[in-house]
């Protein structure tokens, strides 16, 4: 009987469920929109006149703290569109599997020749896949949509960050001694009492007592002594 009561609770579920809407979906066959700034792969750019960006400085490689990046430079040669001598990269690899999408790579770019789309993820059955080549990459620069920022935006967005700085907390001075002299002259005068006469003390023991002192039990009254007079003597 319990397995049957199970069974029916487990069917009235799925009954329920059934008539819902799924929230998920069959990806990659059904892909849903992405934000603006959702990052998932990165890209080589062309400049206007159809050439390659990268001048092969390697600061994105020195800056990359999982060192995903590769790059051999081929030093300064002249560019087939312009004439120009400039810095090329002969290779540049980048290995999606250890990325951790950090982005300082392409805020260190001086050129920016490197961004992040915002293209949706593409499955991958083997670690080759998540390797990407130069070519893989400029592919990606011409076949993809660009990503909502490049390095020289995100620099900007840093430096208004850093131009106005949050507002310190203002602390009030204490009172200096001038400041606090009005205070104690408002503060009313208060009169002193008069202290009371104090009574006569006593004698101590073995000396006489002084006038005005009365002399103690047991102890005659001795009379004042009267002070000697001078004693001069006659001349013959």
């Amino acid at each position: 009987m319990k397995h049957f009561v199970d069974g029916v609770h487990a069917l009235a579920m799925t009954l329920r469920n059934g008539f819902r809407k799924p929230t998920t979906v069959e990806f990659p066959d059904v892909i849903r929109p992405r934000a603006e700034r959702y990052r998932t792969t990165f890209s080589l750019l062309y400049d206007e006149q159809g050439d390659q960006l990268c001048i092969g400085c390697l600061q994105c490689e020195r800056i990359c703290p999982s060192e995903v990046i590769a790059i051999k430079a081929a030093g300064k040669k002249e560019s087939p569109v312009t004439g120009k001598k400039r810095g090329y990269a002969d290779d540049f690899v980048l290995d999606l599997a250890a990325c951790i999408y950090c982005e300082l790579c392409v805020q260190v770019c001086p050129v920016d020749a490197i961004v992040m789309t915002r293209e949706p993820e593409t499955p991958a059955f083997s670690r080759e896949d998540l390797v990407l080549t130069m070519e893989r990459l400029y592919a990606n620069g011409k076949n993809r949509r660009r990503a909502w920022s490049d390095g020289t935006k995100l620099m900007a967005m840093q430096e208004a960050g850093r131009a106005a700085p949050p507002p310190k907390a203002v602390h009030h001075a204490k009172p200096t001694a001038v400041e606090k002299a009005p205070a104690a002259e408002k503060a009313p005068a208060v009169d002193k009492a008069p202290e009371p006469a104090k009574a006569n003390e006593p004698a101590k023991a073995g000396e006489p007592a002084k006038a005005g002192e009365p002399a103690k039990a047991g102890e005659p009254a001795k009379a004042p002594e009267a002070s000697a007079a001078p004693v001069t003597e006659a001349k013959p």
